[in-house]
């Protein structure tokens, strides 16, 4: 199965996935991803067959250090440098089948032809040790804007970074 650009139309699959994923802390609405999808600098990917959204990466063109505030909108950069993976769920009966190992690569492929050398996200639910096995390592932010943002997502949350290899 192959990733295809998220489109408004799977926004009730992504719903679906998201719940079966996520507590109620963490679930974001329809509105606030149809406003995502509707931004320049969107990334969104896909999985889905027969019409049903199996996994989907929520990610967009950012710069290092900026963190999307939980139910917030991604916001464009002048000048990005990053490729921002905010949310990334596979439906529960599909784990384990290479669904979040393939929207990865096909992002961060995406990113590195766009010339984007980093990549971030912010880790919660106890995800770090997965996201270090994809190349990523925890980074302190300085800006307390930032701090703040990334503290909504809760006390575990950690912001962390890796480099897009060309």
């Amino acid at each position: 199965m192959t990733p295809r650009l998220l489109a408004p139309a799977d926004l009730p699959g992504l719903l679906a996935v998201q719940r079966a994923c996520y507590g109620d802390g963490l679930l974001e609405s329809a509105a606030v991803y149809a406003r995502r999808l509707a931004g320049s600098a969107n990334a969104s990917l896909v999985i889905a067959r027969d019409g049903q959204v199996l996994a989907y990466l929520a990610a967009y063109r950012s710069q290092l250090g900026k963190v999307t505030p939980l139910h917030g909108d991604f916001e464009p950069a002048a000048t990005p440098d990053a490729i921002y993976l905010h949310d990334m769920a596979v439906l529960p009966v599909c784990a384990g089948q290479g669904l979040a190992h393939a929207l990865l690569a096909t992002l961060r492929a995406q990113a590195v032809a766009a010339g984007l050398r980093h990549g971030a996200l912010v880790s919660v639910q106890g995800s770090q040790g997965y996201w270090q096995r994809q190349g990523f390592a925890v980074q302190v932010l300085q800006d307390e804007e930032q701090r703040r943002r990334l503290a909504g997502y809760g006390d575990d949350a950690v912001y962390m970074t890796a480099a897009l290899q060309r």
